[in-house]
C-alpha cells in the first residue's frame, strides 16, 4: 500500500462514560491498529461529547458528528442521510463501524463488526423499537457489508444462517482480555471476601442484567443450592440493574437465602479485579453470548467457572470449565454442587486448564486479525 490510505471508523459506541463490553473491544483493538500503522489516517467518528484520549495519535482526526445516536428514527437519520454526506467528504478507503451500523446509501468500501444475532433469537428481550430497527435494518446491513467481522465462530455461523452470508465474507477476529486481572493474593482474597461476602466463599456473577443473562434462573439454582448443601456461601452480582429488575427483585425477595445474595451494582475496574479474584467460582449461564469475556476474565484470576453449554461459551471456555444447561435450574443446582463438592482437587485442575485457555485470546491478536479483516476489505 504505498499510497496514503484513509480509514473512517463509527465508534458512537463509545458515547457514554461508562464502558461495557463492546467499547472495551473498541478501544483496545483500534488503540493497537492505528498506533501499529502510523502510515494510515484514521477518522474517528464520534459523538459531540466524546472527550477521552483514547485515541491520541498523530494519524487520527476525530470528527464529531451530528445527530446523537440515541433512539432508532435517529440511527436512521445519521446513517442514512448524515453519515453518506460525511463519507463523500472524507473519502475512505475503508469505513468501519464498531456496532455494526452500516450506511446503506453510502458506495464506500464497509466493514461492520456483528457481535451476535442475540436480537434475532430473543426479539421479545428488545424493547419494539429497538427490535424493529435491528431486524429489519441487519440483514442489509450484511448483505451490504464488503466483508464483515465476528468475535466467534459460533457467531459466524449464526449470520451465515439468518442472513445467508458466504462464510468466506466473514472474518472470526475472536476477543481479548483486560490484562489487570490477575491471582489475588491470600491477604487481597480475605480483604475482599469481608467487603463482598461478609468474609465468606461466594459464587460470582458480572454482567448486565439484561434477559439473556439468564438471573432469574440463577437466583433460584443458588436458592436450591443452598437448600442441598451445608454451606454458607454467598451470591455477589455485579452490574447495572436495568432490565426485569422487578422479575428479578421478587425471586430476590422471596429468597429463604436473601440475606445470602449481594447486589453490588456497576463496579469499577479495580473493584471488579478485586471481586472477581476472591470469587470461590464464576457462575457465568446465559441463554446465549456472543463470546462470554467474563470466562476469560476469570481464567486470567485464577477462578474456575460454571459455564452454560450454549451458543459461544464452548467454544470460549474449552475443558477449562464445568458446564450446565442454561435452562435447567436442576443442571446449573448440580455444576454449583459439583464445584462445591470439588472432588479431586477438581477447581485447582479447572484453574490451571483456564490458565492455558486463556492463551488464546489476548487484544494483540485479536487486533492484529481485525487490522487483518481490514486490509482484506480494502483490496
Amino acid at each position: 500500500m504505498a499510497d496514503k490510505r484513509t480509514i473512517a471508523v463509527n465508534c458512537w459506541v463509545l458515547r457514554n462514560k461508562q464502558i461495557d463490553g463492546i467499547g472495551y473491544f473498541t478501544i483496545n483493538t483500534l488503540q493497537r491498529i492505528i498506533s501499529g500503522n502510523p502510515e494510515v489516517s484514521f477518522v474517528i467518528l464520534a459523538d459531540k461529547n466524546f472527550t477521552e484520549p483514547y485515541f491520541d495519535f498523530k494519524n487520527v482526526t476525530i470528527k464529531k458528528v451530528f445527530p446523537p445516536y440515541r433512539h432508532p428514527l435517529l440511527y436512521i437519520f445519521y446513517m442514512e442521510f448524515v453519515l453518506p454526506f460525511v463519507l463523500r467528504k472524507i473519502k475512505p478507503d475503508l469505513f468501519v463501524s464498531a456496532e455494526g451500523f452500516l450506511s446503506l446509501l453510502s458506495s464506500c468500501k464497509q466493514l461492520p463488526i456483528i457481535y451476535d444475532l442475540n436480537f434475532e433469537h430473543y426479539p421479545e428481550n428488545l424493547a419494539l423499537k429497538n427490535r424493529l430497527y435491528f431486524r429489519f435494518f441487519f440483514k442489509r446491513f450484511a448483505k451490504k457489508a464488503t466483508r464483515i467481522a465476528t468475535i466467534s465462530e459460533y457467531s459466524k455461523a449464526d449470520i451465515v444462517h439468518w442472513y445467508k452470508i458466504a462464510p468466506e465474507k466473514i472474518d472470526n477476529v475472536s476477543c481479548g482480555i483486560n490484562s489487570s486481572f490477575h491471582i489475588l493474593s491470600g491477604e487481597e482474597k480475605v480483604k475482599a471476601r469481608e467487603k463482598y461476602s461478609e468474609g465468606q466463599p461466594y459464587f460470582f456473577f458480572v454482567g448486565s442484567m439484561h434477559p439473556r443473562k439468564n438471573m432469574l434462573r440463577l437466583l433460584q439454582a443458588f436458592n436450591e443450592f443452598r437448600k442441598q448443601s451445608d454451606s454458607n456461601f454467598k451470591l455477589v452480582i455485579a452490574g447495572a440493574m436495568v432490565w426485569n429488575q422487578s422479575e428479578i427483585m421478587d425471586v430476590y425477595q422471596t429468597s429463604l437465602y436473601k440475606s445470602d445474595i449481594h447486589f453490588t451494582g456497576r463496579l469499577s475496574d479495580d473493584e471488579l479485579k478485586q471481586a472477581l479474584g476472591a470469587a470461590y467460582a464464576l457462575t457465568f449461564v446465559p441463554i446465549f453470548e456472543g463470546f462470554g469475556l467474563p470466562i476469560v476474565e476469570a481464567f486470567e484470576a485464577g477462578v474456575p467457572v460454571l459455564a452454560a453449554n450454549v451458543t459461544s461459551l464452548p467454544e470460549v471456555a474449552g475443558d477449562a470449565a464445568v458446564y450446565a444447561d442454561p435452562f435447567d435450574i436442576a443442571s446449573i443446582v448440580a455444576g454449583m454442587k459439583k464445584l462445591y463438592e470439588n472432588k479431586e482437587g477438581l477447581c485447582a485442575e479447572l484453574a490451571e486448564k483456564g490458565f492455558k485457555q486463556k492463551q488464546l485470546f489476548s487484544w494483540d491478536r485479536t487486533a492484529a486479525l481485525l487490522w487483518e479483516s481490514m486490509q482484506k476489505t480494502m483490496r
